[in-house]
C-alpha cells in the first residue's frame, strides 16, 4: 500500500493547479503529494476563457486575449473597450502541458495516469483505489463531481451552463480578431436564456459557441443548427472547414458542495463548488479558491471550515431562482445590464470584488420586480 500526505484526484483546472501550487511553496517541500487522473491529458479537450487586470499567470500560454468585446441583445448591439481588463482565452492543451511541465520541476509530486475506481473515508485516513494500486493519505482533495447529489435536493434550482462550440476557419477574412464578441442574445431565445460567443483569433478563424443557461440539455442537432445558422446569417459566410468542435456543460446552482467536506477530504472545482454559480465561470474562480486553500491549509484551520456564504452567493440564487422558473427573462436582464452598466463595473461584480456601493449601482441597473419576488420567495 503507497502512502502519501497528500492525494489530489483529478488533474484538469482544480487539480494541477492546486498540485502547481503546493509544489512551488517550501510549506510543501517535504511533503509527498499525488495527482491521479485517468485521463492523461494530451488532447484539446476544452476551452477557458475569462477576464483579467494586466499580466497574469497563464500569459505564456495565452491561445488570444482581446481587448474589446461586442455585446448584442434585441435592442442593442455595442462594441466596448474593456480596459484595465482583457478577455483570454487558454487552450485546454496548452494548459496541461504547461503545468505538467511545471509538475516535472517538484521532486515530491507524483502523476500516476490511472482511474480511480473507490475512495474510502474514515476518521483518520482516506484509502484511494485504482485499477492496479491502493493509495492512502492523510488528506485527500477531490474533484469527482457527482450531479445527481445536486438534483437530489429541492432547496437550491439547478440549471446548466451548456455548449457546442465550433472552431472555423473560412477562405474569405470575415472576422475582427480585435473584438470578442461576449454575448450575442440576438438570436432566437425560444422561451430559454440562449446566446452566442463569438471569439476570433485570427481573420479567418473563429470559435463560434451556441450557449444557453438553463435546465435541460437539447439535442446535439439543435446547437449545430443554431450555429449553421449564426455563421450563415449572422456572419454571412456559407464556405467554411470546421477545424475543431467542443461541448459541455457546468453546472449553475447555489447549492452548498462545501457540506460533504470532512476533516480529511475537501472537495475542489466543479465538485467543490467552485464554479461561478450565475455565470458557469470556473477557471479563475478556480485560481482564487486555490489561494485561498493553500493559506488554509498553511494555517492549519480545519479542512471542513473552508469556503462561505457572503453577498455574492446570495445575489448568484436570486439570478438562478428567477431563471428557473422564468427562464425567458435572461436576455432582458443581461441586456440591461450592458445597457445601462459600463462592463467594468459588470466584470468586477461578477469577480465578487465590489463593495456595497458598487453593488448598488450594479443592481439598479435591472428591473426590480423579479427580483423583488424571488427575495420574498425565499423569505417566506
Amino acid at each position: 500500500m503507497n502512502s502519501f500526505d497528500y492525494i489530489i484526484i483529478g488533474a484538469g483546472a482544480a487539480g494541477l493547479s492546486l498540485a502547481n501550487a503546493m509544489g512551488k511553496d517550501s510549506f510543501f517541500s517535504k511533503k509527498s503529494i499525488l495527482l491521479l487522473d485517468k485521463n492523461a491529458k494530451q488532447t484539446n479537450d476544452r476551452t477557458w476563457c475569462f477576464w483579467e487586470k494586466g499580466e497574469g499567470d497563464f500569459d505564456d500560454i495565452l491561445h488570444k486575449k482581446w481587448s474589446s468585446i461586442q455585446f448584442a441583445g434585441q435592442q442593442i448591439d455595442q462594441r466596448y473597450p474593456i480596459a484595465p481588463y482583457e478577455y483570454k482565452m487558454i487552450q485546454g492543451l496548452d494548459f496541461y502541458a504547461y503545468m505538467f511541465k511545471k509538475l516535472d520541476e517538484y521532486p515530491n509530486i507524483t502523476f500516476l495516469n490511472e482511474e480511480v475506481i473507490s475512495v474510502i473515508n474514515t476518521a483518520t485516513v482516506n484509502t484511494v483505489k485504482t485499477a492496479n494500486n491502493t493509495f492512502i493519505a492523510a488528506t485527500l482533495f477531490n474533484s469527482i463531481f457527482d450531479y445527481k447529489e445536486a438534483l437530489q435536493q429541492q432547496k437550491y434550482p439547478v440549471l446548466q451552463q451548456h455548449f457546442i462550440g465550433w472552431f472555423i476557419k473560412t477562405e474569405q477574412p470575415v472576422f475582427d480578431p480585435k473584438v470578442a464578441t461576449f454575448m450575442d442574445f440576438s438570436i432566437p431565445q425560444r422561451g430559454n436564456t440562449r446566446f452566442m460567443y463569438l471569439l476570433p483569433t485570427t481573420a479567418h478563424e473563429a470559435l463560434i459557441e451556441y450557449t444557453l443557461f438553463s435546465e435541460h440539455l437539447l439535442k446535439a442537432s439543435e446547437y449545430e443548427e443554431a450555429i449553421k445558422k449564426y455563421i450563415s446569417q449572422k456572419i454571412g459566410v456559407n464556405n467554411y472547414e470546421i477545424v475543431e468542435k467542443e461541448q459541455g456543460s457546468i453546472p449553475m446552482t447555489s447549492y452548498n458542495f462545501t457540506s460533504k467536506n470532512t476533516s480529511k477530504q475537501i472537495f475542489i472545482g466543479t465538485a467543490g463548488g467552485w464554479t461561478k454559480a450565475s455565470t458557469g465561470y470556473t477557471f479563475k474562480s478556480t485560481q482564487k479558491k486555490v489561494t485561498l486553500l493553500i493559506q488554509h491549509l498553511k494555517d492549519q484551520k480545519p479542512l471542513q471550515n473552508f469556503g462561505r456564504r457572503d453577498k455574492f452567493w446570495f445575489y448568484d440564487l436570486l439570478l438562478l431562482d428567477i431563471l428557473h422558473r422564468r427562464n425567458d427573462l435572461g436576455q432582458s436582464i443581461f441586456e440591461a445590464l450592458f445597457k445601462n452598466r459600463k462592463p467594468q463595473l459588470i466584470f468586477k461584480f461578477l469577480d465578487e470584488e465590489t463593495n456595497l456601493l458598487e453593488d448598488v449601482k450594479f443592481i439598479s441597473a435591472l428591473s426590480p420586480m423579479p427580483f423583488i419576488k424571488a427575495l420574498l420567495r425565499r423569505i417566506f
